[in-house]
């Protein structure tokens, strides 16, 4: 695999934009190793040894992506004082919809009553929260006073073959969201650099149940409707083109690796992110983690982090977070941002 990455793009705008609040939902269902290990052949010091997760949790039969969403969102829309019916923009980051139509981001919509946004879902997989939060910066630095509320939200537990030990024993299920808004020209969101890797598309992907093959009785039989993923190749392409990306954003966007203070990266697996740090190359971040508690839940890890760490206090006025994303499609995400 040749590494590349994509253009980095110092924000433009009007007005600087940056993130008022966060809020996260994670399920109440919280699943260990034990539970996960039976069903996939292993036991739970596999797990635990191979990926560094303890437990995930896992949504209610009667909760769907959707409602996850509205959750985190809710508790996103408290903390930054901000009422529904005043976005302008919803973004829903998912690849696990409650449907193929309607948009879930429509549904999180009617729910809160955000009667004058414009909704809409990404899938950029578990790179989509980056992807949604660039295009709601572009949004609205073209106006003043403009609220958007960006939502990684995944529901894993509904895809995963449970025999399956390379997918089942990592994934679970949550949201995160952020709000939106004008901050002093000294915050907000400096650069983002978004970029796609379609040679590698199946590396991560759901076979069944799009145009291509329908989820017909033989297809449901064959398993198709199940998430499937080469781990080792995954791996590979993540420790060959995000390291290199990162340091060739930093140098674009005119800043140094001393300069980061925080490090959100994609809770992909905890051992992965042991190894892949040394290679970032920046030695005064703080790397922050939730892959232990909650496993990889996809679009929604980026968000819950960057929640937990703000709620946590560990976030000050003026840091410089490094947000990266990366996973199927395959893609990347970065974006730097001044809390």
């Amino acid at each position: 695999m040749t590494p590349r990455h994509g253009t980095t793009v110092r924000l433009p705008g009007r007005v600087s934009i940056g993130i008022l609040a966060t809020g996260s939902y994670l399920p109440e269902t919280e699943i260990g190793n034990d539970e996960v290990a039976a069903p996939a052949g292993v036991d739970a010091a596999w797990i635990s040894e191979r990926t560094g997760i303890l437990s995930r949790r896992r949504a209610a039969p009667d909760q769907a992506t959707s409602d996850l969403a509205i959750a985190a969102a809710r508790r996103a829309l408290e903390e930054a004082a901000v009422r529904a019916e005043d976005l302008q923009l919803i973004i829903v980051a998912t690849s696990t919809p409650d449907y193929p139509q309607p948009s879930t981001a429509s549904l999180v919509q009617g729910a809160l009553g955000a009667t004058g946004a414009a909704a809409f879902d990404i899938n950029a997989v578990c790179s989509g929260f980056v992807f949604a939060l660039s295009v709601a910066q572009r949004f609205l630095a073209q106006t003043a006073g403009g609220r958007a509320l960006v939502i990684g939200a995944d529901v894993y537990s509904r895809i995963l073959n449970r025999t399956d030990r390379r997918t089942s024993t990592l994934f679970g299920d949550g949201a995160g969201a952020v709000i939106l808004g004008d901050v002093p020209p000294e915050r907000g969101m400096v650069a983002d650099q978004l970029a796609s890797f379609g040679e590698y598309a199946d590396l991560i992907r759901v076979p069944g149940g799009g145009s291509r093959t329908p989820l017909t009785t033989e297809a449901l039989a064959a398993g198709l409707q199940h998430f499937t993923m080469q781990g080792r190749a995954v791996r590979e392409f993540v420790e060959n083109h995000l390291p290199p990306a990162v340091a060739g954003f930093l140098k674009d966007a005119g800043l140094s690796p001393d300069d980061i203070d925080h490090v959100i990266p994609h809770q992909a697996n905890g051992r992965m992110l042991d190894s892949l740090l040394p290679h970032l190359d920046l030695p005064r971040a703080v790397l922050h983690r939730t892959v232990e508690r909650y496993g990889n839940t996809g679009a929604a890890s980026i968000p819950i982090t960057l929640d937990h760490a703000n709620r946590s206090g560990r976030l000050r006025a003026g840091d410089v977070v490094l947000l990266a994303g990366f996973g199927g499609g395959m893609a990347t995400g970065i974006s730097v941002l001044h809390w």
